[in-house]
């Protein structure tokens, strides 16, 4: 009887299929990350600037530069005649419209949240939680705390309830293009003398962070990866704070009333838009939509 032996092979894997399966990265670590850099940058931010002498005789030049011109800066004028309550009112007005004509009640009620949260949390702390240490001045707007910005956190809040209740393939897009506004409130701010620096970017800061903190609650929420990359998280955790010791290092430098001036508007809006950037990647990938989420579900299956 004749025995015949077949060499057996290993089935070939179906095409398109990876022969090691890899962990999907984790969004929410990432979130975390970010939410918790960009806290630590606004309490350094507050320290550096707030609480040391040095950092007030600094931004205390400035403000008496700025008032001290006699006149408004042309380009600045429109921040002045402008009604920030209005202008909330509007946008969230605004972001229902969007809301209901893609048929996303749900996501209008995130854009909300995200619209409110973070100016309620920037008004606590301005008049309940953080002070100005009293410096002498007699310059009134030197002297009463103004950290941080109402009117630069309500500009980056309205950016990002827009961007969260666009299309989520809109939102880099919008973020990028919206910073250049945040940059010029935060610019013409410290132009008109009605802040600091400081106050610019610790109101780019407080609202980075409560988003990033709301946007970690919504991806822990859904199906997430469990992979935690290191480089995003260490960029999330220390290119806040790098901003923040970067314009404090320029500011320093800085000599005359006049520099000082340039300087703070410059930083202002760099400050700003580099806040934003940082912000575009964390928020990238989250879906604030449930009914996005739920259409996910269903296409796996």
């Amino acid at each position: 009887m004749a025995v015949i032996i077949s060499e057996v092979r290993p089935a070939t894997p179906p095409a398109g299929r990876h022969a090691l399966v890899t962990r999907a990265v984790s969004r929410t670590a990432v979130l975390a990350a970010s939410a918790a850099g960009f806290a630590l940058a606004f309490v350094a931010a507050y320290l550096l600037f707030v609480r040391t002498e040095a950092g007030r005789g600094v931004e205390n030049g400035v403000v008496r530069s700025a008032q001290s011109a006699g006149t408004t800066v042309e380009w600045a004028a429109p921040l002045r005649d402008t009604d920030l309550v209005v202008v909330l009112g509007g946008v969230a007005v605004l972001l229902v419209v969007l809301a209901l004509a893609r048929r996303r009640f749900a996501l209008g009620v995130t854009a909300l949240l995200m619209l409110a949260a973070p100016l309620m949390v920037a008004q606590l702390l301005k008049l309940y939680v953080l002070d100005r240490p009293s410096t002498g001045e007699r310059l009134g707007v030197a002297s009463h705390n103004s950290f941080p910005s109402g009117h630069v956190s309500a500009a980056m809040a309205v950016l990002v309830a827009l961007a969260i209740v666009l299309p989520r393939r809109f939102r880099p897009q919008a973020l990028v293009a919206g910073g250049v506004g945040v940059a010029w409130v935060s610019a013409a701010a410290v132009a008109l003398g009605w802040h600091r620096l400081s106050d610019t970017v610790g109101g780019c800061l407080l609202v980075a962070a409560v988003t990033c903190a709301g946007a970690a609650v919504v991806s822990a929420r859904r199906p997430d990866g469990d992979r935690v990359p290191p480089v995003p998280v260490l960029c999330g955790l220390l290119a806040p704070v790098a901003v923040v010791l970067a314009g404090y290092l320029v500011l320093a430098t800085a000599t005359s009333g006049a520099a000082q001036f340039v300087a703070a508007m410059v930083l202002a809006a760099m400050s700003a838009m580099a806040v934003v950037l940082l912000l575009v990647v964390p928020l990238r990938r989250v879906a604030f939509d449930p009914a996005e989420v739920r259409v996910r579900r269903l296409r796996r299956r």
